[in-house]
């Protein structure tokens, strides 16, 4: 049965007396008899005083291996109640099995704790290490592990939205400098010549004055990246919990802003009209209308990676799985392509995995048009390779160095047969929206355009979250609350329509009928 010892002292010296044997009480004496001066600890006289000293607990914990004796020692409390309500928290720990006395740190824990985590795909692997390294250990790393709690986690995030603020603010003035810089270097440019020399020098300053603004840290952490952070943090604190490594998870009280997870906005002509006007897109999220899906198709064509673009807004594939997808997976008899690997990038690092989705690899069906095309892909790509080949053997012939086409067996390739890297293909879409002047999505909303043309052609969401290859229904229908507007229409009218009424039209409020006569 545990009963707590708690005891008061200080860290005052004077002289030091013997505290057991046939000398207790007796001073202790130096070589040349002068009085020992030390920590007076628990014997000081002032302990009686409230303010003077701390309280600490020390008891005696179940023995350890060997039959070792261990004691659970701490103090620094305020008063006698602190102490006493830590000991009994101490002694329930280790009641449970818990090593109140490990000195292993957040650090060192969570190192340990990753380098276990061998089931993890290496995209997710590298975000927690940089979690990890990058947050976690700055802010909690060098606290024990089994003296973390949940006001120190929060101190963590609180440190977060202070350099959120602080960055908010350097933006500002970055965007400052900036519009400073073109105001000056306009007036310098338009001037009449011989332009005046206080003019050039003034967009030398606001130039400097930019590139002094630039230098400042201007990321902010969102709230979508906060919570993940703290995910990470608590799925290393689960494991610790189930290791008996602590008494419970510290996560679970954090108080993180609120987020929700961005839903698909369509480009309105409304939407558009004000996007060229400021140059703010209404949402991170952005789905094109069919007109507009169809511009951009019309306007890319001819370029080499038509087929790919035409793919990911049809079909729904991401661009991973695009750059990833072999031929061996691409079954044009039966109009099938399956999707089973994908190229990963990160620091435009690029390495084969699995795909993202939950569900694993899936069966996505081609329309007829995108399998025609697929078709007249693979004869370009066999012929490309002959003439590649044969260039290669002509330089050869030459005396020049020939250079090999890459057989990797994808489908989307270089004239060389080397896939595309998947950073590159956003890249490019940037360069082609721009060029065309069409309003501003990611790469990553093609696949968006792909699931809300299909809601808006009817296609059920089950059909759709195979397509897309989610791990639930749910997800998929949370997602694609957002249709198109005429879809969006149709779905207004049609309880007005089940209402019968005497008249097609209603009187706006306020008004009533009156007849001709009364009116006259």
């Amino acid at each position: 049965m545990f009963e707590d010892k708690t005891y008061k002292r200080c860290t005052c010296k004077g002289p030091l007396t013997y505290k057991s044997g046939p000398k207790k009480g007796q001073p202790v004496l130096n070589a040349d008899g002068t009085p020992k001066i030390g920590y007076l600890e628990t014997a000081c006289t002032l302990l009686k005083k409230r303010d003077h000293g701390s309280w600490y607990y020390s008891f005696e914990l179940p023995t350890g291996p060997g039959g070792k004796r261990r004691r659970a020692k701490k103090g620094g409390y305020r008063t006698q109640k602190q102490a006493a309500d830590a000991a009994k928290e101490v002694w329930e720990a280790a009641q449970d099995g818990i090593d109140v006395l490990s000195d292993e740190t957040v650090a060192d824990y969570l190192r340990r704790w990753i380098a276990t985590r061998v089931d993890l795909k290496r995209s997710t692997r590298l975000g927690y290490e940089d979690y990890i390294e990058r947050v976690f250990i700055p802010a909690i790393g060098h606290i024990k592990l089994r003296d973390l709690r949940t006001r120190q986690i929060q101190e963590m995030f609180e440190a977060i939205w202070a350099r959120n603020e602080q960055h908010a603010k350097n933006i500002d003035a970055a965007r400052a400098a900036l519009a400073a810089e073109r105001t000056t270097h306009e007036k310098w440019r338009q001037a009449a010549k011989p332009q005046r020399r206080e003019l050039r020098q003034a967009w030398n300053k606001a130039k400097e004055a930019l590139r002094e603004a630039r230098k400042k840290p201007r990321h902010i952490t969102g709230a979508g990246t906060q919570l993940r952070m703290n995910n990470t943090l608590s799925a290393a604190l689960d494991d610790a919990v189930k290791a008996r490594l602590i008494s419970q998870n510290w996560t679970k009280d954090v108080v993180l802003p609120s987020y929700r997870k961005p839903k698909p906005h369509v480009w309105t002509p409304e939407r558009v009209e004000a996007w060229r006007k400021t140059g703010k897109k209404p949402g991170k999220v952005m789905v094109w209308t069919p007109e507009q899906t169809g511009q951009f198709l019309d306007a890319v064509a001819e370029h080499r990676l038509y087929l790919m673009f035409h793919l990911m807004v049809f079909r729904g594939v991401r661009r991973g799985e695009a750059c990833g997808l072999p031929w061996s997976e691409a079954n044009l008899d039966a109009g099938v392509v399956h999707i089973s690997e994908q190229l990963v990038a990160l620091s435009y690092e690029v390495w084969e995995d699995t795909p993202k989705s939950d569900s694993g690899a899936r069966t996505v069906s081609l329309d007829s048009q995108t399998l025609e095309l697929l078709r007249l892909w693979k004869d370009r790509q066999q012929e490309e390779r002959k003439e590649w080949e044969e260039h290669q053997q002509a330089k050869r012939r030459n005396g020049e160095q020939p250079k090999i086409w890459h057989d990797t067996g994808r489908v989307f390739t270089w004239e060389d047969g080397r896939a595309y890297h998947p950073e590159y293909l956003r890249q490019v879409f940037d360069r082609l929206l721009s060029k065309h002047g069409l309003p501003p999505i990611r790469l990553h909303d093609l696949r968006h355009c792909a699931a809300t043309l299909s809601l808006a052609a009817g296609v059920h969401m089950k059909a759709i979250q195979a397509m897309l290859g989610h791990s639930s229904y749910q997800l998929t229908a949370d997602t694609y609350t957002s249709v198109l507007p005429q879809f969006e229409k149709a779905q207004a009218e049609a309880p007005v329509q089940l209402v019968p009424r005497k008249s097609t039209a209603q009187q706006p409020s306020g008004e009533t009928d009156v007849p001709d006569e009364a009116a006259a």
